[in-house]
């Protein structure tokens, strides 16, 4: 089995559109508008990611994010990882510089260890000295995956969205004299 993240492409529309419904299949609606946009014009979804990477046409409130897609074996999407460049006041309480998804079917079978380490070698090639993850408290296999990639609790909070726990971890990418700029939070 080899895993790789990729950029987002459409020789990839059939199969995300796919992993996208198995999330509906499973009653998590984590993916529906990106379904419905996907579904409309695949490449107008492709180009929105890309501008996202940019910094362009933002929402108020959204930084640049760069999106992967999880592929193993070159052709199943087992996940998808998107890195926030940057953080604001809301993504130190809840979202962190990294968000990931394993499909519901390879849920529990170490693909959610290995899409974070090879996430966090791509924060690293955008120059992240640090990531900060953050997970619900109760999602007890998320905090395992973030701690078995050198996760290190820094404390918990109470999301101001939801009012439920958040687990917050620190990843340290660079030593300080490989840092770029980025300080632990």
């Amino acid at each position: 089995m080899h895993l790789e993240l990729i950029q987002p492409t459409a020789d990839f529309s059939a199969e995300f559109i796919l992993f996208m419904e198995e999330f509906q299949a499973h009653g998590e609606s984590r993916f529906d508008h990106e379904l419905t946009i996907a579904r409309r014009n695949f490449d107008h979804y492709l180009d929105g990611l890309v501008e996202n990477a940019k910094g362009v046409h933002l929402p108020p409130g959204y930084v640049p994010q760069t999106s992967f897609w999880t592929v193993m074996d070159g052709c199943t999407i087992v996940g998808t990882l998107r890195i926030r460049h940057e953080l604001t006041p809301h993504l130190e309480i809840e979202g962190g510089h990294i968000g990931y998804n394993i499909r519901p079917t390879f849920r529990r079978r170490g693909f959610g260890t290995a899409q974070l380490a090879l996430g966090l070698e791509k924060a690293k090639a955008l120059g992240l000295a640090g990531v900060l993850i953050t997970c619900d408290t109760d999602n007890i296999g998320s905090a395992k995956i973030i701690v078995k990639n050198g996760g290190r609790f820094i404390n918990g909070v109470v999301s101001p969205n939801t009012y439920k726990p958040i687990s917050r971890y620190w990843i340290q990418l660079m030593e300080d004299t490989e840092r770029k700029g980025n300080d632990e939070i």
